[in-house]
């Protein structure tokens, strides 16, 4: 690799700011914050969101009633006589 025209690639923290869960990769991401962790200072990232507080992954995804709907679309739609 040439020297000079590549970002910095090293250990950032990102932490999740809905449930302050932390967690340390390595990444180009520029930031202006620092935290220290056990001693050593990382560059911080704060997320919105996270694997930790998303409801996709946290199960607390709401499910639509998807049974009423059809019935709904069956009854709003439904012939009104026979085929023939």
């Amino acid at each position: 690799m040439k020297e000079g025209i590549h970002p910095a690639y090293r250990d950032v923290v990102f932490q999740d700011m809905a449930s302050d869960f932390r967690f340390i990769t390595r990444s180009t991401v520029n930031t202006r914050e620092k935290i220290t962790i056990d001693g050593k200072e990382y560059p911080l990232f704060k997320l919105d969101v996270s694997s930790e507080s998303h409801p996709f992954y946290t199960g607390a995804q709401q499910r639509v009633n998807e049974a009423g709907r059809v019935e709904k679309f069956r009854q709003k739609f439904a012939r009104s006589g026979k085929a023939g």
